[in-house]
């Protein structure tokens, strides 16, 4: 009998045209979520300048990672949400911010959504800053709300480790680590021709001083740490490490989880 059910699920999965939430049948989702899926991973981001990268790098960051960490953690990936609370760096071309307010409100929505359709572990892959602490605040308050356990990553802070051990210094905001992100994901997405180090500012004196608009869009963590070099090998490297790092949090989070018996 279970060796029939094994075969069964297997079958079933076999036949799933896809792990992306948007792509499936409604009646795919029907028998998967929550029968055989619990999970689901929400890629978070939003538009803002990030050096020689598109301005879209908070956004294929954790759209990638999600759809590489989905198999691995048996969780489905959602749409992306891509407009975010983008701060100082608003003022540069091609980008904008959406107020405090409307996202706490729009992602709120969205996470009583998907503890409604069936999900019980709802996984956030945050790509930007600005977001951080609202989106750590709703996996609270929703999480209480709906009964629903939500985990919400910010992949590069999480992954400060793995910077270090992939380019043996500190990284910074589309500093060498995040721009490698991106390299490993898309190499057409990188302007590798109008990078200079003069773009890059590093914040020596965080937290001494503020400016609007913020006037370098390459915002080191360390002096002297971060500058951006194209090295293909390191890209691909990190992309891993991260994807690693993020599929043991999650799976180690969700077995804990299941053994306190929380929300089952």
């Amino acid at each position: 009998m279970r060796l029939l059910t094994t075969c069964l699920f297997a079958s079933l999965l076999s036949a799933q045209t896809s792990r992306e939430l948007s792509s499936i049948n409604w009646m795919e989702f029907r028998d998967l979520v929550p029968k055989k899926i619990e999970t689901v991973l929400v890629p978070l981001g939003t538009l803002e300048a990030h050096g020689v990268t598109g301005n879209g790098t908070d956004i294929t960051a954790p759209v990638a990672i999600s759809k590489a960490m989905a198999e691995r953690v048996n969780a489905l990936v959602a749409p992306v949400v891509s407009y975010g609370i983008t701060g100082r760096l608003d003022a540069f071309a091609g980008e904008f911010t959406i107020s405090d307010e409307a996202y706490r409100a729009y992602v709120g929505d969205v996470l009583r959504g998907m503890a409604r359709i069936g999900f019980k572990n709802i996984i956030l892959i945050n790509g930007h800053g600005g977001q951080s602490a609202v989106l750590a605040d709703l996996a609270e308050k929703i999480g209480r709300e709906k009964n629903v356990r939500i985990l919400s990553i910010d992949w590069w802070s999480y992954c400060s480790d793995v910077t270090y051990r992939t380019f043996n210094e500190d990284g910074g905001h589309a500093g060498w680590n995040e721009t490698a992100m991106i390299q490993a994901i898309d190499r057409a997405q990188v302007r590798q021709d109008l990078y200079d180090d003069s773009l890059a500012l590093p914040r020596q004196t965080a937290g001494t001083w503020s400016a609007y608009p913020f006037p370098a869009s390459i915002i080191l963590y360390q002096p002297k740490q971060g500058y951006v070099k194209f090295d293909q090998g390191k890209a691909d490297a990190y992309f891993k490490g991260v994807v690693d790092k993020l599929v043991d949090l999650t799976n180690s989070t969700v077995k804990l989880w299941d053994k306190a018996g929380i929300f089952r």
